[in-house]
This record gives C-alpha cells, sequence and structure tokens, in this order.
C-alpha cells in the first residue's frame, strides 16, 4: 500500500524533452491510488499532448487562464488549484521554469500556481550538463531549496545534445520511489501499532431483541482514519455500524457484543503502541439470553442483567509502555466523574464529552471534547467536525509522546 493513496497530486509539466516521460508518471501515480491533475506550461504542447495527459489522469489538462476554444468561458483559476492539490510535482522542471520560480516570475498558469501552493513541491530538474553545471542553476537550486521546495536529482546519463552526464530527469518509478519515502519520513505515527475501539455493542435478549445504545461509530472511524493517514498501523474494532472504511493502513474487525470486542482487545494490545477506546461498550447484559423470540404475555417483562467485562480497566491493568485511552460520555458532574475514570482505570488520556452540549454526543457529525491528562490538566475545545477532532485528539498524543 503506498503513501500516496488517496493523495491530490498536481503535475506540472514544463518545455523539456523529458515532457513525454510524463504520461508514464501520471500513470505510476494513479496506479499508487492519488488523483492527478495536469497543468503544463504553453510550449510544454510542443513535447506531449494535453489529450494524452488527460487520458490517462481522467481530468481535465490545464495551461491557460482562459479556454482557447471558448472566449467566454470561466477562467481557470490558479489559486484554487493550489489550494486543491496535497503535493505539487514539477516534473520535468526546465532551467527556464525554475528560474523563473526562483524569482517570482508569472508569466503562465503553472508558475501562478506554484506561487500560489500550500502543498510541498517537488521539482525534477531535465536539462542539459552545460546548463544543469551553470552557477545561475546552481543558484537556482540554492534558493529553491531555502524556499522549501524539495528536489528529486536528476540522474546521469545520455542527453539530448548527445553528451553524457547529469541533467537526466529521474525516471518516472524514482519519482515516485523519492516521494514516497520521503513523505513517509514526515509522517509522526510511522512504525506505530494504534488499536482503536469504535461504534455500539448489541447485548442479545433473545434472537429479535437486543440491549444496546445510539452510538454511530463516526468518531472512532474518523480517529482511525486520521491515525492510518499519520503513518499509523491501525486495528479497528467496531460494533455494529452502518460505516466503513477502505483506508488500506486500516485494519477493520466487525464484532457485536462486548464479550466478541473484549476478546480482540485483549488479543491485539500486548503488540499496539497506542489504544484509543472510543466504542460505546455496553455495562450489562443479559444473564441468560432466550433461544425463541420473547412473546408478548404478561404486561412486565423483567430482565436480569450481569455487568461486562471492563475492557478499557483490563488494558489499564495489562498496560506496559501503551499510550491508553478512554471516552467518557457524561450528563452531569462531568469533570469529576471523568477524572475519577482517568485514574480507577489508569489511562494517559481521557476524552470527555457531554451529551448536555450542543454539537456534541451520538449520530452527529460534530463533536465538543474536552481533554484531560493523567495530570488532571484539562483542555477544552470547541465545537467541531469529527474529524477535526479525531486529529485535535492525535496530535495531543503525539504530542506527549514526544515530550
Amino acid at each position: 500500500m503506498s503513501v500516496l493513496s488517496g493523495k491530490k497530486i498536481l503535475l506540472g509539466v514544463t518545455a523539456g524533452i523529458a515532457a513525454y516521460k510524463s504520461a508514464f508518471l501520471v500513470r505510476l501515480l494513479i496506479k499508487e491510488g492519488a488523483q492527478v491533475k495536469v497543468v503544463m506550461t504553453p510550449s510544454a504542447k510542443d513535447f506531449v499532448t494535453p489529450l494524452t495527459l488527460s487520458t490517462l489522469s481522467k481530468n481535465e489538462v490545464y495551461s491557460s487562464f482562459t479556454s482557447e476554444e471558448d472566449e467566454n468561458a470561466q477562467w481557470n483559476n490558479h489559486v484554487e488549484l493550489a489550494l486543491w492539490a496535497d503535493l505539487f510535482i514539477i516534473a520535468p522542471a526546465t532551467a527556464n521554469t525554475l528560474s523563473k520560480m526562483a524569482h517570482g516570475t508569472s508569466d503562465n498558469l503553472l508558475l501562478a500556481v506554484y506561487l500560489s501552493a500550500k502543498c510541498p513541491v517537488y521539482y525534477a530538474p531535465a536539462m542539459d550538463l552545460d546548463m544543469y553545471k551553470h552557477p545561475s542553476t546552481k543558484a537556482t537550486f540554492n534558493t529553491l531549496d531555502s524556499y522549501g521546495n524539495i528536489q528529486i536529482p536528476a540522474g546521469h546519463g545520455e542527453l539530448a545534445s548527445g553528451l553524457v552526464g547529469q541533467g537526466r530527469m529521474a525516471e518516472p518509478e524514482e519519482i515516485v520511489s523519492f516521494i514516497e519515502k520521503d513523505l513517509l519520513k514526515a509522517l509522526p505515527l510511522r512504525g506505530k501499532k494504534v488499536l482503536i475501539t469504535a461504534g455500539p455493542t448489541y447485548e442479545a435478549i433473545d434472537p429479535v431483541r437486543f440491549i444496546g445504545n445510539h452510538s454511530s461509530g463516526k468518531m472512532g472511524f474518523a480517529i482511525a482514519e486520521t491515525a492510518a493517514g499519520l503513518g499509523a498501523e491501525v486495528i479497528l474494532v467496531a460494533g455494529p455500524v452502518n460505516i466503513g472504511t477502505d483506508h488500506p493502513n486500516v485494519k477493520l474487525l466487525s464484532v457485536t457484543s462486548a464479550e466478541e470486542m473484549f476478546n480482540e482487545c485483549i488479543e491485539h494490545f500486548s503488540n499496539c503502541d497506542i489504544a484509543i477506546l472510543s466504542a460505546a461498550v455496553a455495562d450489562y447484559r443479559p444473564v441468560v439470553v432466550a433461544s425463541e423470540k420473547i412473546k408478548k404475555k404478561d404486561s412486565e417483562l423483567h430482565i436480569k442483567l450481569e455487568k461486562t467485562r471492563d475492557i478499557l480497566a483490563t488494558l489499564g491493568e495489562r498496560k506496559k509502555d501503551q499510550f491508553l485511552v478512554g471516552f467518557a460520555l457524561e450528563t452531569e458532574n462531568e469533570l469529576e466523574n471523568a477524572k475519577t475514570k482517568l485514574k480507577k482505570k489508569n489511562l494517559d488520556l481521557i476524552v470527555l464529552n457531554s451529551l448536555r452540549d450542543k454539537g456534541a454526543g451520538f449520530k452527529g457529525d460534530t463533536n465538543k471534547v474536552t481533554l484531560i491528562d493523567k495530570d488532571n490538566k484539562e483542555y477544552p475545545f470547541s465545537v467541531k467536525p469529527k474529524t477535526e477532532v479525531a486529529r485535535d485528539i492525535l496530535e495531543f498524543i503525539i504530542e506527549k509522546l514526544h515530550a
């Protein structure tokens, strides 16, 4: 599975003979699961056609601010293109374009997009040997590197002039490999194994009925996908939910009851670095489960319940070096109850939310949480989408791990 999977990649193509390799680069990026859009300099179309690149990328290719065929068409917004991208790769990057990038020149769409880019920018130089060795080119490289741009080193080989030396654009496979390795280095949870629970549990009364709750699993799934995006290998143990995940770094284990969730967590906890238990696990279950549907006969039905095994407390007893996180959904005495749970279950962090807070709780797409660490320090957050709450929680954990 590639770290490029799901990434939005803008490929800039400039006017060099190596532009023919851009078609192969697009194919490789698509194969790795990325979305690709291409922006070309006008002269680059002399080397590779927009039709080829649009067919391979399955997206429109951009080369000018306005449509050359329709003067009344909407203009191509360079800012929108730049903000769309997670990564911007300029390959081939000619000496001419690199010089303009270094000096802030904006005389075509590609350069305007570059100057608007907020994402990481990679560039693969492509030029002849004498151009590559020229002092002005070296100065350009130094300037671009000082801006935070990342150079994909040119290779050594036969050049268009017939000379042999450095200046040959890296091969598409080398470009993809370089970027993957560079991205992996920057992922804060790379090499970490994270156990996450999500959703409700259902405790059977009979073959038809069960005891459950309103948890949708959205918070846990958001944490799982965010952790995977940060480089973690995720085990997601989920109760009965109506959502899923196709993230390649998330292994989904579906369970129904609290006992099944307990067993999965015990099996995987010893091998994980971080455990985040966001599931709304049933505290009680029927002592006896009827083998047939219970018929409606009497005006009252009495069901004897027994406690389920406490997953969080058991992991708290067994933890060694793991960072253990629990959730507390409260309706009264929120802070007091959450802090008691934090200490009693030997947690490193507890995530508190209250059903009394607007925008928090089950089923919705937002949440409002307060993080409480093992020193009882409180870190309240405003109402946010659950995807952003997930990011806040994981960034807090990463900060604590590196403290």
